[in-house]
């Protein structure tokens, strides 16, 4: 396990400079920069202002973010200040991009969990129920329910259920704080208003995930009741429950363990769409403001963020794997 473990994190540092070019690269496609849309403003809102005298403000910007360099200096400058925790500064806000993004990128991947956890402590055990009691009722019922959950789009729940909290229930749908806590220092009581509000975000991001998830385990539930270990456990007098638990289900677990590399990307960005709508200070309306306004360090280093994500839940999820399934072995 420990030459496995060392293998996979030299990969994942290559696999983190490859995310970095090709997001930074991705990030330069749009033509024109931020310097330039400002240079325009100027010119249209301040016609008092000379031409030579924008000019020159814009190049002594450029100059001093970078920008008169090669784009791939540019590059190599960025990273190499990230890997050391300096993400740049911020065009728009004119901050440093690391002061925006701690407790928005916090928030961010605080939903993604608790949504995972809601995905997964309720799509599971439906899913095992209606693999167990196979086209019964209840089978039918979690099926129609997991057809209607995965057809509804997410912005669209975000806003029935924003109507629905704010005119019956009476509470904030845009913010994740209540008044009294929006601006207070973190505490237990603030952590505690903090799950208060948080159901909306995660019950609109679960949704689509636990109806799939529901489908996805009771197929691979199916799959392993049919197989010939189940079969010879069977034979063995072992009981059904047992049987089920510790043989079938433990194996049709696995591709939920898998998929967990991707299950957090996936997550964060349902979570920006989410948050846009209900306009939530997490990191996904930073990122499409960032990307409007070609705020170039914003939204690469967001962007990163999320690779990050990904790699290390590969590698969880691969050690993971190995810890739940005997038969995979990584020597």
């Amino acid at each position: 396990m420990k030459v496995f473990l060392l293998r996979r994190f030299l990969s994942m540092i290559v696999s983190y400079f490859l995310l970095s070019m090709i997001i930074f690269a991705t990030i330069q496609i749009a033509p024109g920069d931020y310097l330039t849309n400002m240079l325009a403003e100027l010119q249209e809102q301040r016609s008092g202002i000379r031409t030579e005298a924008a000019l020159q403000m814009v190049e002594n910007l450029r100059v001093r973010f970078g920008l008169d360099k090669p784009k791939w200096v540019q590059y190599l400058i960025w990273i190499r200040n990230f890997s050391m925790g300096d993400m740049g500064m911020s065009f728009t806000y004119e901050r440093p991009v690391a002061e925006l993004l701690g407790s928005r990128l916090a928030l961010s991947f605080t939903i993604s969990i608790l949504t995972l956890i809601f995905t997964w402590g309720i799509g599971i055990p439906i899913g095992i129920y209606v693999a167990i009691h196979k086209n019964t009722p209840g089978d039918y019922v979690a099926t129609f329910l997991g057809f209607v959950g995965l057809s509804i789009p997410n912005f669209f729940l975000a806003l029935a259920l924003m109507v629905f909290a704010w005119f019956t229930l009476g509470m904030p749908v845009v913010t994740l704080f209540s008044p009294a806590y929006q601006d207070a220092h973190w505490s237990i009581l603030k952590a505690l208003d903090l799950i208060k509000n948080l159901w909306i975000p995660i019950l609109v991001i679960g949704t689509a995930g636990t109806a799939g998830t529901i489908r996805v385990m009771r197929g691979n539930l199916l799959d392993s009741l049919g197989e010939p270990y189940v079969t010879t456990a069977r034979s063995k007098g072992v009981k059904e429950r047992i049987v089920i638990r510790r043989h079938a289900v433990r194996i049709a677990f696995n591709p939920f363990v898998s998929s967990l590399g991707m299950t957090l990307p996936t997550l964060l960005s349902s979570e920006a769409i989410t948050s846009i709508v209900l306009n939530l200070p997490t990191a996904g309306p930073l990122l499409l403001e960032a990307v409007l306004g070609e705020d170039i360090f914003m939204a690469a280093s967001i962007l990163q963020f999320y690779a990050i994500f990904l790699l290390i839940g590969n590698l969880l999820a691969d050690v993971a794997l190995a810890a739940l399934d005997p038969r995979i072995r990584y020597d």
